[in-house]
């Protein structure tokens, strides 16, 4: 543990970054697969990998440089983006700059990023490096799995082979490419709560399976693989617009078909059409989203004629958070390696709890605290830390009296004060039935010391429950 004094530095610190937390978030959206590059050709990811920088934290390190006359240049982040695999030299990744959106987010994407065929790895990681233009590094952030694929299946998909089917509750991204021209690339986005087709920017959104029959107010939502024919909606992750209930088709020769009912994979072709409407299709027109009305195809009976801009490429996606604040601590070393938090386990109760804390990029530097209070922790892996839950106590005399559950945030802090924080928190709930007679406080008699006693003696034999905030 800390010693008493800086222990006593540290807590009050991260009571202030609780009453007011100045978090700086790094968020990376990727593809889930690239198709490989052969030859001479460069196959740029498509979507391109995007970061966006935001939190309160990002403004309060903006007045901390200035304060030490480094000025606005000194301030401006730039990174640079490239595969785990390259070497160190900047020369061989993608230099990324950063501009403010109106929502007060930095963003930025790397366009000109491929794998070629030289390289014969199955799965890869995007590597992001950032820097102050003052030349500070901030740190190397790192995107999840990406699978390596040669060229978009044209077989009838297996659910044996499920890396490459895309499941209800997963996220998409959705483009559109006009005569298959590289320069004409739109992707479904959301801009001021309306649906686009965006140039520069894409969205995530959550693809959910529903009932083929229901209400347009009710959504009742299934488990299971996207396969053609099936209902279907689109929420944007980020804002939570939503699309009406919409019916996937497979496209082929720009034709929708709609006798087929085989399992949707990445990176192919595919059409929406609007539930209950005469052949009203999801379209793009311009920067615009439109319906477009198919034509029937006159020669054969389960296929409708669409135009360029209904025709839709969708690919699996995926988002990694970090979050860090550098607001209380003299931070000189570079944030990384941030953690990320995936699962807690608890083992025992009482006076002998112990909570492990399992997920990636974890180090010997780090303590769990919950809310203000800092817990015996010990390494185990980069994938695993143990600590001592504290007794309820901890939290300070007020908490002895109280019978509801308490809860507290989980932190992890390093040994230098930077703070990460998580959306996990930790619930202390006390056996009610052992409380006597279920009064209140303002019911127990003055002469009631042993009364109080034995209540405290029930909340250090707590019962201790886990769960996420989402």
């Amino acid at each position: 543990r800390s010693n008493p004094y800086q222990g006593s530095l540290l807590q009050d610190s991260v009571r202030r970054y609780l009453q007011l937390p100045a978090d700086q978030t790094v968020l990376i959206l990727h593809a889930k697969v690239a198709q490989k590059s052969y030859g001479n050709e460069k196959r740029f990811f498509c979507p391109p990998p995007c970061v966006y920088l935001s939190g309160p934290g990002w403004k309060l390190k903006q007045e901390q440089i200035k304060a030490r006359d480094l000025g606005e240049a000194g301030f401006r982040v730039c990174g640079y983006m490239g595969l785990d695999s390259m070497g160190s030299s900047l020369m061989e990744t993608q230099k990324l700059s950063f501009e403010e959106q109106p929502d007060a987010k930095g963003f930025s994407c790397a366009k000109a990023l491929y794998i070629s065929d030289t390289d014969k790895r199955k799965h890869f990681r995007l590597v992001l490096k950032l820097f102050f233009s003052n030349g500070q590094e901030i740190g190397t952030f790192h995107s999840k799995l990406i699978k390596v694929i040669s060229k978009p299946s044209q077989k009838k998909q297996s659910l044996k082979n499920t890396d490459l089917c895309i499941s209800s509750g997963s996220k998409v991204s959705l483009f559109n490419r006009l005569r298959s021209q590289t320069v004409s690339t739109r992707y479904l986005s959301v801009e001021g709560g309306a649906f686009v087709a965006s140039a520069r920017q894409w969205a995530a959104f959550t693809l959910h399976l529903a009932e083929e029959r229901c209400a347009r107010s009710e959504f009742p939502l299934r488990e299971g693989y996207i396969r053609y024919g099936s209902v279907v909606q689109l929420v944007c992750t980020a804002t939570g617009v939503t699309l009406p209930p919409l019916i996937v088709r497979k496209v082929m020769k720009q034709c929708a078909m709609l006798d087929v009912d085989e399992p949707i994979s990445q990176l192919h072709k595919c059409a929406f059409q609007f539930q209950g409407s005469d052949r009203m299709y999801l379209c793009l027109s311009t920067d615009k989203v439109i319906q477009f009305q198919a034509s029937p195809c006159p020669k054969e009976a389960n296929r409708e004629l669409l135009n360029d801009g209904s025709c839709w490429t969708i690919i699996s996606t995926e988002t990694v958070e970090y979050r860090f604040s550098e607001s209380l601590a003299c931070v000189r070393q570079p944030v990384s390696p941030v953690p990320l938090i995936a699962a807690l386990q608890l083992t025992g109760g009482g006076d002998v709890a112990m909570l492990e804390v399992q997920g990636e990029y974890f180090h010997a530097h780090l303590k769990v605290w919950f809310g203000d209070v800092e817990a015996e922790t010990m390494y185990r892996s980069p994938k695993s830390l143990v600590c001592v839950v504290p007794d309820v106590s901890a939290f300070g005399s007020d908490w002895r009296w109280l019978r509801y559950p308490i809860t507290v945030p989980l932190l992890l802090i390093r040994d230098d004060g930077l703070i990460y924080s998580s959306s996990f928190t930790f619930t202390y709930t006390p056996e009610q039935s052992c409380i006597p007679g279920q009064q209140v406080l303002s019911d127990v008699p003055q002469d009631s010391d042993k009364l109080l006693d034995s209540i405290h003696q029930e909340f250090t034999r707590t019962n201790f429950h886990l769960f996420m905030q989402t």
